[in-house]
């Protein structure tokens, strides 16, 4: 088994996924699709006996001990976020592949609105969405617009560091999960002695990180994070229920005076091949801050639908706007619009 050409066809075809599964056909998801790199299977002990002997001896012993690991690997000058796993007492491998440079705003369709939390100087920014919508890549393009316009510590916090900061007015400095540090929590708790003006963790994974974080925003730094949520509301619903019940009250006060926005992403096919990013934006005004602190997260939605501030957009009018640009096409507008609002019909 080659494992080098698995990964070299990912790179070739542009593939934002490798899968290698032992019992199973190598593939790659392009542009959201699941395509087979070839007809053979991978068999058993195959992916362990050409994988073990590249990985470090620590990596090795944690993935044995817990089952589940994440760390980073580089071929062909590109860097893939691996994921090795058990299934069905057999290794599975997932590699995302990690853009070699970081991209431009106009890249990723930043507007007027992200850009401007760019220059926050406190606070929480929360960028959500399922797996593989491009949360990283987000958070990697605002660091980077603060590492080129103004003179910040910037420390980062990842499992495991996906792209690689070069220090411009800003001093980067990123730490990894098992390597630098044990957990995003012990590293936040640190971090907040090292002098940080931005602070980025790649995941807000427990009440113990969230709290962290909360108090980190409260207490001068500008935070940055993802969560694995959908929508707006349910970024703000999560974070709370995270917490004992006789807590939740003290927290949603807390998150309603730290919380800057919320950006929840979706990727969408576009008409002319290739995917487009869809953006939920949520800013925290006074209004939002009530709904919050009360405990009223069901009409944050109305709130977002009803103008009062410009820079809001709810899922549903992002995806029309990019209908009506002909940026997607009548299906897919219908079929990834949230059924919290009226589907409208396409013709």
């Amino acid at each position: 088994m080659n494992l080098a050409y698995y990964f070299e066809q990912a790179i070739k075809n542009k593939a934002s996924d490798l899968h290698l599964v032992e019992g199973s056909v190598p593939s790659l998801r392009i542009n959201g699709e699941l395509v087979r790199i070839d007809a053979e299977i991978i068999s058993v002990d195959n992916l362990k006996k050409v994988l073990f002997p590249m990985l470090d001896v620590n990596i090795i012993k944690k993935f044995e001990q817990e089952k589940d690991i994440d760390f980073s690997l580089e071929f062909f000058q590109n860097r893939f976020r691996v994921n090795l796993h058990y299934q069905g007492g057999r290794i599975g491998l997932s590699a995302r592949r990690i853009p070699t440079h970081i991209p431009s705003p106009e890249d990723v369709g930043f507007d007027e609105t992200i850009y401007g939390l760019t220059h926050l100087r406190d606070g929480l920014i929360l960028v959500t969405g399922p797996s593989g919508v491009g949360k990283s890549t987000t958070l990697a393009v605002m660091l980077d617009i603060i590492n080129t316009e103004r003179r910040s510590h910037i420390i980062t916090i990842e499992d495991p560091v996906e792209y690689i900061f070069h220090d411009k007015q800003s001093i980067v400095e990123q730490r990894e999960l098992g390597r630098d540090t044990n957990s995003f929590s012990q590293a936040l708790k640190y971090a907040l002695r090292q002098d940080p003006d931005v602070i980025m963790l790649g995941e807000m994974r427990d009440y113990e990180t969230v709290s962290a974080a909360l108090t980190a925003a409260k207490t001068g730094h500008l935070v940055m994070s993802t969560l694995h949520t959908s929508t707006a509301v349910e970024t703000v619903e999560r974070i709370v229920d995270l917490f004992p019940v006789n807590n939740q009250s003290q927290i949603s006060a807390q998150l309603s005076s730290v919380l800057r926005a919320v950006i929840s992403q979706q990727l969408l096919h576009r008409v002319d091949k290739g995917l487009v990013v869809a953006r939920e934006i949520l800013i925290n005004n006074s209004g939002i801050a009530n709904l919050i602190r009360e405990g009223k997260t069901e009409q944050i939605y109305s709130y977002m639908q009803s103008g009062k501030d410009k820079k809001m957009i709810t899922m549903n009018k992002a995806i029309d706007n990019l209908y009506n640009q002909g940026i997607i096409s009548a299906s897919v507008a219908h079929n990834r619009k949230r059924d919290l609002e009226t589907k409208a019909v396409y013709y």
